[in-house]
Parts: C-alpha cells; structure tokens; sequence
C-alpha cells in the first residue's frame, strides 16, 4: 500500500481543502482539487509503470527516450470518481476508459453493493487502475473489481483512492485473491455506524455534483 500524504507536497493542500466544510460549498473547487489528485496520483503510479526505449526523431537529429510500453485502463466508479479520474486521463491521455455503476444500498443492519452498470474494455494483458475516491468499507471496491475482471486477466491491478479506512484496507486485504497495489493520498482514523470515514470529508459524489434523490 503506498499512503501518499506522508510527505510534504501540494497536494496536502488541495486534501486540506477537500475536507474543509467552509471550502466545500464551492463545487467548482471541489471538483478540480479531486482532479488535482488524480492527476499527482497517476504520476506517482507512473513511475511504477513498465518503459521502453523509443527512438525519436528531433528537427536536428535522432534521439531516444524512455516512455510508458503498458496498456492502461483506467476505471471509474460512478459517480463521485468522475473527477478523480480527469486527473488520471490528464496523465494517461492514451488509456483506455471504462466505468461502472455502484452504489451502496443502506437502510439495513448489513451494507449492500448494488451494481447496475458496466462498460469497459477487454483487460488481458494491461495494467488496470480502479478509481474510487473513497474506499471505506472496501465493499463497493470489491465488488466492481470482480464484475470488471470479467472483462479479461490484466497483467497487475491498481486501486486508487483519496481517503481510506483502516476497516477498508482490511476488507480489501481479506477479499481481494489477485495481486494489486492500493493508492491513497490518507489513511483515517475509522468508519463510523454509518459506514462513514471519521474525519473523512463528506459524501465525495454530492459534493462534487449535488445532492440525489
């Protein structure tokens, strides 16, 4: 697991105003520090990345440079990873892009993923990066990565989040057979008896598009 928030950058800036309550009226801000974010990430995961050399041809003469040889597939767990991911498409602007619908089904004494939606490519062979900006009971994660893993055998698997929970990253840890990196930018404190990261920043999807019904 690599918990990116353990040194000084930028981007405990852009956190520090996620979480901020007086900073999250601005949806516009919102939406591009999640960005921000996603864009850092996918750096980081870049250097992670397979390269080959490329020999280049310049105006004056020929040249090589070292550049990513991986398949990437990027995807997102709708809705409130749309502008996280951006931040990965600014990055791997080559990628290809898949989405998924899930959702929490909430009301009961066990949390429920609810999974109505998928398009994604074929996965064999690629690197895979799974986009959920919130990992808190890991349950959602698990079950899109089982219904998109349908779609083929990737040569590695990364999920990448914003904020994590320690009742989370266990669940990932305990239900997840196939080998994978997990990003966040932080770990919190814990889940409260709603399923909600303590401090965390709120509900990401409402934040960043408005309330739903």
């Amino acid at each position: 697991m690599r918990v990116l928030n353990t040194s000084n950058s930028i981007a405990n800036t852009y956190l520090a105003e996620l979480r901020n309550v007086e900073v999250q009226n601005d949806r516009l801000r919102f939406r591009t520090n999640l960005q921000r974010l996603g864009t850092l990430m996918a750096y980081e995961i870049s250097k992670t990345l397979h390269f080959e050399e490329q020999k280049i041809q310049t105006p004056l003469a020929i040249t090589s440079e070292q550049t990513i040889s991986d398949s990437i597939v990027l995807v997102s767990i709708l809705r409130a990873a749309v502008p996280f991911m951006n931040g990965f498409l600014d990055v791997f602007d080559r990628a290809e892009a898949g989405f998924i619908g899930a959702w929490r089904k909430e009301g009961t004494e066990q949390i429920e993923v609810a999974l109505e939606y998928l398009a994604a490519p074929n996965l064999d062979g690629k690197t895979l990066i799974l986009i959920d900006p919130m990992l808190a009971t890991g349950k959602s994660l698990v079950a899109s990565l089982n219904q998109i893993l349908k779609n083929g055998k990737p040569s590695s698997i990364h999920l990448a989040s914003v904020i994590a929970a320690p009742e989370g990253i266990g669940y990932l840890k305990r239900n997840i057979e196939h080998e994978h990196e997990l990003w966040t930018w932080a770990v919190d404190e814990k889940l409260n008896d709603k399923s909600y990261i303590v401090p965390g920043l709120g509900d990401a999807g409402d934040l960043s598009f408005g309330s739903k019904l």
